[in-house]
């Protein structure tokens, strides 16, 4: 591991915490930071690697229902250690229609600040955190290893959102 995600690592943000900010590259090269959604929801998802299994099954649900997150004011960002290269290869097989991160170098640093980095791996964890539309986390989820998360969660996630 780095010297920067060493001394990036947290503990996993706590409900009702700020999220930590950051900015990372899409798919596409262009510099995406969590602090310009102000004013919105954000669905970050963190996912272990593109083209992988459990990782494309749970990206093509979102894709499939991405309706569900607009209708809530929410944007999704996709959070994994591939390259951009590899994340414009993904999103265009799958055709998903939303930002994928590459949290690439420092290799893991975004999944390390919010606790969610698997040194011994390399890769993010399966994780997820609802941000609400002041920038404080509001649903946080981080999956074992090879379980897929339940989407039934993100639709009473986004509900409670709603409710506030």
């Amino acid at each position: 591991m780095t010297a920067a995600v060493e001394a990036a690592s947290a503990a996993v943000p706590a409900l009702g915490a700020a999220a930590p900010d950051f900015e990372l590259a899409n798919q596409y090269g262009e510099p995406v930071r969590l602090s310009s959604f102000r004013g919105q929801n954000v669905a970050l998802v963190f996912y272990p690697f593109a083209f992988s299994g459990i990782c494309t099954g749970e990206l093509c649900e979102i894709r499939d229902n991405l309706r569900m997150f607009e209708d809530s004011n929410a944007v999704v960002l996709a959070v994994s250690v591939d390259s951009k290269y590899s994340l414009r290869a993904y999103a265009a097989q799958e055709g998903y229609n939303f930002d994928l991160l590459a949290d690439f170098w420092p290799h893991g640093a975004v999944a390390a600040a919010y606790g969610v980095f698997d040194a011994g791996s390399g890769m993010a964890k399966r994780a997820t955190f609802i941000i609400d539309s002041e920038g404080k986390v509001r649903y946080s989820v981080v999956n074992p290893r090879g379980q897929a998360r339940d989407f039934n969660e993100y639709r009473s996630a986004l509900a409670d959102l709603k409710q506030a």
